[in-house]
């Protein structure tokens, strides 16, 4: 998905101020410095989400006044006839209406064993015991025990480095599909916990809480000690339903991991499609979680994941998310993830150790306590 332009790691050059560099995407064909102080530099990459969302089939956002649909803090504005950003909703005869059942969500249900690839793997449960005996089976880790990933088919984003693009064909193609009976039944002697993740659960937010809530019930009835409702998000949703979420992880023992995908919001647009109000909601949503983050230590509520896309989370954006974070909690976990070139930034280089090396530096300076690298095998040396 996404056609190479030009190979991963080789020079790519701002059409705005002519600077070369391998961590410039030939795609985007900006360089990052110019996304923060050139307004048509911003412009010309939102022109470019638009061609990426065509090229995918995917609708575009809708721009009129209209019937604001509320499942997700994106908030579309729908006439009568349109399709929402995330291709489930639309607008007709003076409703918001959905292409699915109530019940029923787009994505796949897997079983993964425990340790798993999790985000919050050096705080999780399940992987290190944290959190025993309330909300871990042993303090070493639950081995033999599973995770049933909700990987969901759609978001409320356009990340044009999306390590999971699959979401994209699902939310087209209206399939595959599973509901709230399947998710409940998915639930045995040998399930410890949920994730979900995608794409977004945001677009099925409501299915999911209510989904999530019968697991619980459900595990209950099969005799597990313990099952965490956890979640895996962009942070854009509905304030009232996020609290609802976050309400359930921290009953449960479960964490609410937030991708904060950069910090000034002319670069979280650049790379997500967002705009301004949306980064707000989103630090916005990150402060809920965060008042709650004292109620229950172990396991952490709260933490927040920092992709380090070559190039655009720079200095200033690794410096801006961890004050902000800082300053909510300096306990809460923060986890740098390595990127690998992918989807339509396949023109980037891997993430490379200097650069990882230089965000863990850059929290402590700024005062958070715990921080760690994910994905460290994907980290390289193509830049410094």
């Amino acid at each position: 998905m996404g056609e190479t332009r030009s190979s991963a790691g080789d020079m790519g050059t701002c059409s705005f101020c002519g600077r070369s560099s391998r961590t410039i995407s030939s795609f985007l064909g900006v360089c990052v410095d110019c996304l923060r102080k050139n307004k048509g530099a911003l412009y010309h990459v939102l022109k470019i989400h638009e061609e990426v969302r065509r090229e995918l089939g995917k609708r575009q956002e809708p721009t009129g006044n209209g019937l604001k649909c509320t499942v997700c803090g994106r908030s579309c504005s729908l006439r009568d006839g349109e399709v929402g950003y995330c291709g489930l909703r639309y607008s007709t005869t003076g409703k918001v209406s959905a292409f699915l059942r109530a019940d029923t969500m787009l994505g796949h249900v897997y079983y993964d064993p425990h340790p798993t690839n999790c985000v919050a793997v050096e705080v999780c449960p399940a992987a290190k015991g944290v959190g025993y005996p309330v909300y871990a089976l042993t303090p070493n880790g639950e081995p033999g025990y599973y995770n049933i990933a909700v990987f969901f088919g759609s978001c409320n984003l356009n990340c044009l480095f999306c390590q999971n693009w699959e979401h994209h064909l699902i939310a087209v193609r209206k399939g595959p599909s599973f509901t709230i009976d399947d998710l409940g039944k998915a639930v045995n002697g040998q399930t410890t916990c949920v994730c979900f993740f995608g794409g977004d659960p945001s677009v099925f937010s409501t299915a999911a809480i209510i989904a999530a809530k019968r697991m619980v019930k459900r595990a209950k009835e099969v005799g597990l000690r313990v099952f965490r409702v956890c979640w895996e998000t962009n942070g854009l949703w509905n304030p009232a339903i996020f609290e609802k979420a976050v309400e359930l992880s921290l009953e449960t023992g479960g964490i609410v991991k937030v991708d904060m995908k950069a910090w000034s919001p002319e670069v979280y647009s650049a790379l997500t499609g967002v705009r301004p109000e949306h980064v707000h909601l989103i630090r916005e949503n990150v402060e809920r979680a965060a008042k709650l983050f004292e109620k229950r230590r172990e396991p952490p509520l709260l933490v927040v994941s920092v992709l380090l896309v070559p190039g655009y989370i720079d200095d200033y954006e690794l410096d801006g998310i961890t004050k902000f974070v800082a300053g909510l909690n300096p306990d809460i976990p923060v986890v740098f993830l390595g990127f690998h070139p992918d989807f339509y930034l396949n023109d980037l280089p891997r993430t490379s150790w200097s650069h990882a090396r230089r965000a863990l530096k850059i929290a402590e300076e700024n005062g958070l306590r715990r921080v760690y690298l994910g994905n460290t095998f994907l980290l390289g040396n193509a830049y410094d």
